[in-house]
């Protein structure tokens, strides 16, 4: 997670997102930097704009909880009518399982 971090630290001054910068910072931090995820999450991050991906996941935040709200009287109405059983039923059914 800290390798995400830093590459939102380096995007958002404007430098540019390598395996050297992201160590760096991950070193900063005071942490011991892993050469192999730097690599990674540089090498995943080289055609990516994070300023696009943060703002569409923040539109997709603000339109969840409208979505979620709309569908809780729906919820309701599918609930299925609680059905009675005697103590005749119940126990004939415990029964059973005992052969």
């Amino acid at each position: 997670m800290e390798y995400i971090y830093a590459a939102l630290l380096l995007d958002s001054a404007g430098k540019e997102i390598s395996e050297k910068s992201l160590a760096d910072v991950v070193k900063a931090a005071g942490l011991a930097p892993d050469e192999a995820m730097a690599k990674t999450v540089a090498n995943s991050l080289k055609e990516v704009n994070i300023k696009d991906v943060i703002k569409n996941a923040q539109n997709v935040q603000v339109a969840a909880p409208a979505a979620a709200a709309g569908a809780a009287p729906a919820a309701k109405k599918a609930e299925p009518a609680e059905e009675k059983v005697s103590e005749e039923q119940a126990a004939g059914g415990l029964a059973s399982l005992f052969g």
